[in-house]
């Protein structure tokens, strides 16, 4: 058995060693290079009015009084747009509504027009000379509304009495997808011995990053220029080409600095950024936009949003024989593609998750209603697959009187079933599954749990232990990447990229993957990203930048050492055959006649040495984990505390440690922020947004738990990508949830409550908890 290796102590070396991340001296000395810190010369500022309602038809917008605001240079409103042919975002999908017509959704444009269907989209854009102005002419447009009823979420949406979103979707359903073998699982419920339902709950999110949405754009002779905080720079530029008249690919630049954080909230265009690039073209002069903090709360695209009903059909000895779920999705109001994939396509391809469960019958359904689009949100759809199967199989130990973890053993795919094909026809490349489980056991010492548990006791408090194994799907949202490398005379190393930096520290690991070729020191290596004119690709997005240009690094780094030997040979007058490299320095074997690596760039044209390469996985990649939590829950105020939290990781091959660990823990604690606090709230009748302001959304505090104990094991490579590494930037939320949440109902079933105690519903805030501890859950959801 292998061994779990910690991560160790801060060394100064390559790839498998942790060193100090390379981005962050000038991030802590205020030197970063943020949207919002450009100020161009002669800048307006864009201030947007937005739909106070839910649903309403635009009778008439008076934008008399904003026109004539002193310092205001121009007003668009959604007609004016499709006046001058700006087109709108429309879905395009491969999936079909339940009458068999194809998939249908209203069209998102850049500022509504005719009718708003929820509150925070915009409908008027004012430029003016200062942000003050722009704004005070906002809230000087008259607009004139017929109100229209309006549907807050997606359950309440399906009712046969329910308001119409969109006419072009009947019901509200913008498409459905049904997976699997119907009548097989019907048979596997009916020769079962053991059959569990669930109803679950993955409530709506609100990302967060610490940076809101921000954008600049000016025109830079017949070329628009757009910066701003994104990490899928291409897919903007491709957007606005196609949606803005009168450009092309060639005549659009997307320039992204550093980002303040993404968790995938900032894949992709916005209506916001084609305002933008239309107004600068417009009006001739640089406009810039900075979201409020309310602005991302109420027209962000939100994440999760899904309610399922869930059953698992076991044989005696606890076999899983079939996995039935029906999902109603949320998909907001005029959701995009991303929207509808999620909950359609990408969380069932992980829905029998490590286990060996041959047959699924899956039905899900995306849904209309008055709130904002939903979209990627760390995990997406994957975290939603797992928690359904997770909850299931604690609640069919609970069921049988087995030890959680014995059950999940019984069930996991044994490494000679490798490589193995799921229900959903995805195949897993490597994975051993129960080697983890043992290790992960181990480290949170799952045998000395009565202990604790009794210790807690003592004090008053109640105790859990829940446990989540699981795996997750990464990189294969696009499996190709380049990247292209320059040497300069003045002894740099240059990566330029299309991936994208945005906190986790990916720049760090491609440093360190270079090194590995070049062996020069790793603060003479720079990487470039963010800047369309230079690199092009799919973009940062579903745990892919290591997994994907990590490989392409070490590719284009060996092509570049092997051009530099072709030319350290004309230079040396040798054989190339005859040329060793060795930290910077080429040399004639057995000699000392040598040539240094920067020395030899600077000898060609432009000073510097050029080449590219890129690297293509065969698939995506499967990481996995076991990872265990206990809780403490104040049975006289049902306040829960995260008191012990262990995780072994299996990721492949790790390029940095300190990188990897924070991105697991990182992770785990926007699970648990889902598990114990976080939803966005709307109002039943109004649809308006309850939850606004970090006041109403409750975000995870660093006092809701103790700490982290991480392991990986590096001993099951991936076998799809060159590196052998597997994405990690979304397994730690992915575990977490379920884990926390299966700690929670474990503590109230010890409590006494019994199976009711699976009838909570996340975030398990105190409130909750505490009702549930005195037998009120609410009334009963149906789906």
């Amino acid at each position: 058995m292998n061994a779990p290796v910690e991560a160790g102590p801060v060394g100064r070396f390559g790839s498998g060693h942790a060193v100090r991340r390379v981005e962050d001296p000038a991030l802590v000395r205020g030197e970063g290079r943020f949207t919002d810190d450009q100020v161009l010369p002669g800048q307006c500022w864009l201030a947007f009015r937005r739909s106070e309602r839910a649903h309403a038809r635009i009778v008439a917008i008076d934008t008399a009084a904003a026109a004539a605001t002193p310092g205001v240079v121009a007003v668009y409103t959604g007609a004016d747009l499709v006046a001058a042919g700006v087109k709108p975002m429309q879905l395009a999908i491969p999936f079909k509504r339940p009458d068999g017509q194809p998939a249908s959704a209203p069209p998102r444009r850049a500022l509504a027009h005719e009718f708003v269907r929820f509150v925070g989209e915009p409908v008027v854009a004012v430029v003016a000379e200062s942000r003050a102005a722009a704004r005070a002419a906002a809230d000087a447009v008259l607009i004139d509304y017929e109100d229209l009823p309006a549907v807050a979420d997606a359950l309440h949406a399906l009712a046969p009495d329910a308001p119409q979103v969109w006419d072009g979707a009947p019901g509200n359903v913008v498409a459905e997808a049904r997976h699997g073998d119907v009548a097989a699982a019907e048979a596997a419920f009916a020769r079962a011995a053991h059959r569990i339902t669930l109803t679950l709950v993955n409530q709506r999110l609100a990302p967060s990053p610490m940076e809101p949405r921000s954008v600049s754009a000016w025109r830079d002779g017949e070329r628009l220029v757009v910066r701003l905080s994104s990490q899928m720079p291409t897919a903007v530029r491709n957007t606005l080409a196609d949606l803005i008249p009168g450009l092309t690919q060639e005549r659009v630049r997307v320039l992204v600095g550093d980002v303040g954080g993404g968790f995938g909230m900032k894949t992709g265009a916005y209506p916001e950024d084609i305002v933008l690039g239309w107004a600068a073209l417009a009006t001739g002069m640089p406009v810039k936009w900075q979201a409020e903090r309310l602005e991302d709360f109420v027209a962000a695209v939100h994440g999760r949003d899904q309610v399922s009903r869930a059953e698992l059909a076991l044989d005696a000895d606890g076999r899983a024989l079939a996995l039935r779920v029906r999902t109603v999705a949320g998909v907001g109001a005029e959701p995009s593609n991303t929207s509808v994939m999620i909950p359609l396509l990408i969380g069932p391809w992980v829905s029998t998750s490590i286990y060996d469960i041959p047959t699924v019958d899956l039905h899900l359904r995306a849904v209309l209603s008055n709130s904002a689009p939903t979209g990627a949100y760390r995990g997406a759809g994957r975290p939603e697959a797992i928690y359904i199967v997770e909850r299931l199989m604690d609640a069919a130990a609970r069921e049988m009187k087995l030890d959680p973890a014995e059950l999940r053993r019984r069930n996991m795919i044994r490494p000679e079933q490798m490589p193995y094909r799921n229900a959903m026809a995805q195949t897993y490349d490597s994975g051993r599954f129960e080697q983890i489980l043992d290790q992960g056991l181990a480290l949170a010492d799952w045998g000395g749990f009565a202990a604790r548990r009794a210790e807690s006791a003592a004090r008053g408090r109640l105790r859990g232990r829940g446990i989540a194994t699981f795996l997750e799907w990464t990189g294969g949202n696009a499996l190709e990447e380049n990247v292209a490398v320059a040497v300069t005379a003045d002894g740099f190393v240059e990566l330029t990229l299309a991936t994208m930096p945005m906190g986790q520290g990916i720049a760090t690991s491609y440093v360190q993957l270079a090194h590995d070729v070049f062996g020069v020191p790793l603060e003479r290596i720079r990487v470039l990203t963010g800047d369309t004119d230079r690199a092009n690709g799919f973009g940062s997005a579903g745990s892919r930048s290591l997994f994907t240009a990590g490989a392409a690094v070490r590719v284009a780094a060996e092509k570049t050492v092997d051009e530099g030997r072709r030319l350290a040979a004309d230079a040396l007058e040798a054989p190339a055959a005859d040329i060793e490299y060795r930290a910077g320095r080429y040399t004639v074997a057995g000699t000392d006649l040598a040539v240094g690596l920067f020395e030899l760039a600077g000898r060609q044209p432009g000073a510097r040495l050029v080449a590219s390469g890129g690297a293509k996985a065969g698939g995506p990649s499967w990481p996995n984990g076991c990872h265990v939590a206990e809780v403490e829950i104040d049975p006289d105020t049902g306040e829960v505390e995260v008191v012990a939290y262990a995780s072994v990781n299996d990721i492949g091959r790790i390029v940095s440690p300190v990188i990897v660990r924070g991105q697991i823990e990182g992770g785990a604690v926007q699970g648990i922020g889902q598990a114990l606090g976080e939803r966005v709230v709307y109002d039943a009748d109004s649809a308006q947004l309850l939850s606004a302001s970090f006041m109403d959304y409750a975000l995870p505090r660093v006092d809701g738990f103790r700490g982290f104990r991480t392991a990986f094991d590096e001993s099951i490579p991936c076998q799809t990508n060159a590196l052998g590494a597997k994405g990690v930037g979304e397994l730690g939320t992915i575990g977490a949830t379920p884990a926390v949440v299966n700690a929670v109902i474990d503590a109230l079933d010890h409590a006494g409550l019994g199976r009711d105690a699976e009838r909570v519903q996340m975030p398990l805030t105190a409130e909750t908890v505490w009702r549930a501890l005195r037998r009120d859950f609410g009334p009963a959801i149906e789906v």
